[in-house]
């Protein structure tokens, strides 16, 4: 079993040539998301990651509203380029946009006054768990993924398009779909400035 997660963790990797066919039906997709989001841990099981599963034209709907808030603030002649970054986010099959409960986050604060000024950290470590574990379940799946964070740009575009409650943060977004062009070579840095071992 380790063996078989640390070749699929060198398998995950951010994949940008992304296209819109899948190797699996849109439901088993869903399915395969929303399963590894609910498998991840979060702090006191608290369970406070959200997402908004967007595929098709919904998928591109958002990436349209993300050009169009970048468009306010990226001077024109430099516009062409964040366009064409963006068309290669459109041209995947569909993305996951990672919330967090803020609700979830106060109500620990209250409940366990002694940790209050971590929930919100633990709150941070459940979506990066959460992110990290669907990244993994798509790339077993044969799906290629990238991860972006164009939030709190469109934070209030989301929230009024898709109808997402008031106490969901957006922390992060993920496209995915299938692999066009594979990712390079990654490098590491020494492990000696990385790890200390202790005996």
């Amino acid at each position: 079993m380790p063996e078989n997660y640390l070749a699929l963790a060198k398998q995950r990797r951010t994949i940008y040539a992304l296209g819109k066919e899948l190797p699996l039906a849109e439901d088993e997709v869903v399915q395969t998301i929303q399963d590894a989001i609910k498998q991840a841990p979060s702090a006191f099981n608290s369970q406070s990651s959200r997402a908004l599963i967007l595929l098709g034209n919904e998928h591109n709907k958002f990436w349209e509203l993300v050009r169009e808030q970048l468009r306010k603030i990226v001077p024109a002649e430099n516009f062409h380029a964040t366009s064409d970054k963006l068309d290669g986010f459109a041209a995947a099959a569909g993305s996951v946009l990672f919330f967090e409960d803020q609700d979830v986050v106060t109500g620990l604060q209250e409940q366990f006054a002694a940790y209050a000024d971590n929930f919100p950290i633990w709150s941070e470590h459940s979506s990066g768990i959460a992110q990290y574990a669907v990244w993994l379940a798509l790339a077993e799946k044969g799906i290629g993924a990238n991860l972006q964070h164009y939030n709190p740009l469109v934070d209030a575009d989301v929230q009024q398009t898709w109808n997402i409650p008031a106490s969901w943060k957006l922390r992060a977004h993920m496209n995915f779909g299938s692999v066009k062009a594979p990712a390079g070579d990654k490098g590491y840095i020494e492990d000696e400035k990385r790890f200390i071992v202790a005996k």
